[in-house]
């Protein structure tokens, strides 16, 4: 695939994957051929609308979503939309990321497995969360899409100690919320891909990364194939 086409795999996948923790929350988002918007407050860290196709019109993405209440943010996958009129401000920006199908480059020294009910979920949760208070934000609910496997790296004594999340879709498998509990995401990776590997063994990885999450994806075999750009309006911090 080229990197638009990839730019786009992606960002459907994505979109997906935030429409699923939507749901999970009670929020019930739509696809439309621009974009993925739900109408009303979707979970803390996942915006409220993703853009699908290059030049979606901003007026009607925004006309989508609620903008009544602070807190509102959208995805704008392809970087190239001016929400400022509408009293957003840029959140931050990153880069869509791609990695061929294959095996990690270096092995890992930890098992994994995939979470497979909401006592591991709330293990692994609490393992992404590191203290920060965000661990209700992964739901039950979750488990029960079929697009949707959360893999979990253990120690020795079986603690969940690294994760991630990965979304399927029909050219390309996403992964978010990459995490290790030491040595930070470069302790992750090689498990995280080893899992993927063999769950998905002719599928390319995709996702985005930004600053120095992004210079250690490239170090594990990912390459950087277009901008993003995450718009909020002055309530969402």
């Amino acid at each position: 695939m080229s990197n638009h086409s990839l730019v786009r795999a992606a960002a459907r996948n994505n979109a997906e994957w935030c429409a699923v923790m939507s749901r999970s929350h009670g929020s019930a988002g739509a696809f439309e051929e621009e974009a993925w918007a739900a109408a009303s407050r979707t979970p803390l860290y996942y915006p409220d609308a993703v853009t699908l196709l290059p030049g979606a019109d901003a007026a009607e993405l925004v006309a989508r979503i609620d903008t009544a209440a602070p807190g509102a943010s959208v995805k704008d996958s392809f970087a190239d939309l001016d929400l400022t009129g509408a009293g957003f401000r840029v959140l931050f920006d990153a880069q869509w990321v791609h990695r061929p199908a294959g095996a990690p480059a270096t092995a890992s020294d930890l098992a994994w497995d995939l979470v497979d009910s909401a006592d591991a979920l709330r293990a692994w949760a609490l393992a992404w969360d590191d203290g920060a208070g965000d661990a209700h934000l992964f739901r039950p609910e979750l488990l029960d899409d079929p697009a949707t496997f959360v893999i979990a790296g253990r120690s020795g004594d079986g603690r969940v100690v690294a994760g991630a999340v990965a979304s399927r879709s029909d050219r390309v498998v996403g992964i978010s919320n990459v995490f290790a509990l030491d040595g930070g995401v470069d302790a992750a990776w090689p498990v995280v891909l080893e899992a993927v590997h063999r769950l998905f063994p002719v599928l390319p990885l995709v996702g985005y990364e930004g600053d120095d999450d992004l210079v250690a994806a490239v170090r594990h075999g990912f390459e950087a194939v277009g901008p993003l750009r995450v718009w909020t309006d002055p309530g969402r911090a």
